[in-house]
């Protein structure tokens, strides 16, 4: 692990947390802590209005930092986006988000992190480059390599729109064949555009390529989650 990826372990209210030592080297993905909402401000549970007292205690949602009683904020749930050891008391709702969120985490992130292949096309160019695409093991670039080589840092990414094909006036499902990523250039207000389109030589590079895709939708929705925070 290179010094700029070195990472402590830190204590919060909410539990133990795995951070990078340097606050620029977080995930794209990652959430912060949200603060608490002080006890006395909550005499009751924000979900069930029940009243607090000795026998009824208060507990907060390491998520939203609500404030419930513990019938509505029993669960324990992963929270990787905020880079919890272990899984952490949260609501009903937040706990809902975290789970569908842990697939992407063990699963999708893997995909993109292993990569796929596409021809590239930057701008408005007329010729595309055969290269494999993956998301760096700090998940903090897009990688490109090819004859040519791209680092394109998440964070600039300002669109994705994911391209698709298949659909049929009964329903069919879409596919996805590519997609048009915009970013801006580092230390200018210039946007530059690069389209991905999936290879048709193998089936099984199309489908490796189309799972690519779907993973990278998920992780702009996040992305633009993180940024909205």
């Amino acid at each position: 692990m290179s010094g700029g990826d070195a990472k402590k372990l830190v204590r919060s209210p909410s539990g133990l947390r795995m951070v990078p030592e340097h606050r620029a080297a977080r995930s794209p993905f990652g959430l912060d802590e949200p603060p608490w909402v002080p006890d006395k401000e909550c005499p009751r549970c924000m979900q069930c209005d029940t009243k607090f007292d000795f026998i009824t205690r208060k507990h907060h949602c390491r998520r939203c930092g609500k404030c419930f009683c513990d019938k509505c904020c029993s669960k324990k749930v992963p929270l990787p986006r905020m880079c919890f050891v272990d899984p952490v008391r949260q609501c009903a709702e937040c706990a809902l988000v975290s789970q569908k969120e842990t697939e992407f985490y063990d699963k999708q992130l893997k995909v993109l992190m292993n990569g796929a292949t596409f021809f590239v096309t930057l701008g408005t160019s007329d010729k595309s480059e055969l290269m494999v695409c993956r998301l760096s093991n700090n998940q903090r670039y897009l990688v490109l390599d090819g004859d040519s080589h791209y680092e394109i840092e998440i964070i600039q990414i300002s669109t994705v729109q994911i391209l698709t094909e298949g659909f049929t006036p009964g329903g069919g499902n879409t596919r996805a064949i590519g997609m048009i990523l915009q970013y801006k250039v580092p230390g200018s207000e210039e946007v530059t555009q690069m389209k991905f389109t999936a290879g048709e030589d193998f089936n099984c590079n199309r489908k490796l390529s189309a799972s690519w895709l779907a993973a990278m939708h998920k992780a702009t929705k996040l992305l633009y989650e993180s940024r909205d925070q």
